[in-house]
């Protein structure tokens, strides 16, 4: 699609990548809508930026129209991302207009002084993502393993590698002992698992446990008197997975499993051992990321923040912010999240689906979008034309 309504003020701006020209002029109109954009399938695809992603956010920074980055993605610390994707997008970002699956983590401070076990990504990334948000005990199942080669036994070959990143336990597995052993308070899946056997088992082992105290095996497992049959009733911790996606958009020319289908799979571990849905068991757990309202109401607050600060104007001179286009190439998160978010200041959310990632053009997504376009640049000219924007 084509904006005609600003293709003179375009006309400045690069259709291609790398090249370099003037930017438009800023409108002295106050924009009363912004964008949120997914990164994998939007804006870029695995390690490379997509065509025209480049013009669509530096014409958007031309006319301080506000908007934020919003991925399922995670694994590095917020400022770590947004320097990479300045470089690969070859625009200026900053931490306070981005927005990643396990950002909201950084707000949980009661786990802060506990002990808490951090789950994916790659080598201790995670962790040291999770110590930089304050959390000041933290453990990975790779640190489990190293101590403890027999706790899974089929990743023997793999100690080489942990043991170049892990760290000493806090204290000792001894459920002799269970006031002395180690006991994990909250488990986080920050990021894809990148060993599912070793992850999955650990994070079974502390669910079955007695209050989270690795080695034991809590009593109350399969009492039918107690609710979901005594599983997870006995202090164990709660578990958090950062990211719902089940495919991802990757280098691959087909979708990729996500942290969706490593909570899949745990989902069938569970059942299997437990008896599931067949005997009422329920594998309880704490879902965030797209489409989960928690992420967009994070993700909300932060864009408003955003949108003040780039109009340097107080809350009431700046006016409501009456429209936020979700521009997603995910028919199950991106789309359904915008769809079905009901914003507590009363902006509409419009979704808007590219076909640069996990949806395939000319079928029929799962999820109806407010418009289906071609590319992010598509997606900005649709926007402001609905919105009368003339730049």
């Amino acid at each position: 699609m084509v904006l005609r309504a600003f293709a003179p003020r375009l006309a400045t701006i690069p259709l291609r990548r790398g090249l370099q020209t003037a930017a438009p002029v800023a409108s002295q109109r106050i924009p009363e809508f912004a964008f949120a954009f997914d990164i994998d399938g939007v804006l870029v695809r695995s390690s490379d930026a997509l065509p025209r992603a480049h013009q669509s956010l530096s014409y958007l920074q031309s006319q301080r129209i506000p908007f934020i980055l919003l991925t399922n993605g995670g694994g590095k610390h917020e400022s770590e991302r947004v320097a990479d994707l300045s470089r690969k997008l070859q625009v200026p970002l900053d931490t306070s207009m981005f927005v990643q699956s396990h950002t909201p983590f950084a707000d949980m401070e009661q786990y802060k002084d506990k002990t808490v076990m951090v789950v994916g990504g790659s080598e201790d990334k995670c962790r040291r993502v999770a110590e930089a948000y304050g959390y000041k005990n933290v453990v990975t199942p790779g640190d489990i393993l190293a101590a403890y080669p027999d706790v899974w036994p089929f990743s023997q070959q793999l100690l080489s590698y942990y043991k170049t990143f892990t760290r000493p336990l806090p204290a000792p597995i001894d459920p002799a002992s269970p006031s002395e052993s180690l006991r994990i308070d909250a488990i986080f899946v920050y990021n894809d698992p990148r060993d599912w056997g070793l992850d999955a088992q650990i994070i079974k082992d502390v669910l079955l446990s007695e209050r989270g105290i690795l080695g034991t095996l809590s009593s109350k497992n399969g009492n039918t008197k107690l609710p979901n049959k005594g599983y997870q009733q006995d202090g164990q911790p709660p578990l958090y997975f950062s990211n719902p996606d089940l495919l991802w958009a990757a280098k691959y020319h087909l979708p990729r499993l996500g942290q969706g289908g490593f909570r899949e799979a745990l989902e069938g571990i569970w059942a299997a051992i437990t008896g599931g849905e067949r005997e009422g068991v329920h594998l309880q757990k704490i879902v965030m990321g797209k489409p989960y309202k928690p992420t967009y109401e994070f993700a909300e607050k932060r864009l408003i923040a955003h949108r003040r600060h780039l109009l340097q104007e107080g809350p009431h001179q700046a006016g409501a912010l009456k429209r936020v286009y979700m521009v997603g190439d995910n028919p199950a998160s991106d789309i359904a999240g915008g769809n079905n978010y009901i914003s507590p200041h009363g902006t509409d959310w419009a979704s808007i689906l590219v076909s640069t990632g996990v949806y395939e053009k000319g079928t029929q997504p799962a999820v109806q979008p407010r418009q289906i376009v071609g590319d992010v640049w598509d997606a900005v000219s649709w926007a402001a034309a609905q919105e009368g924007w003339t730049g």
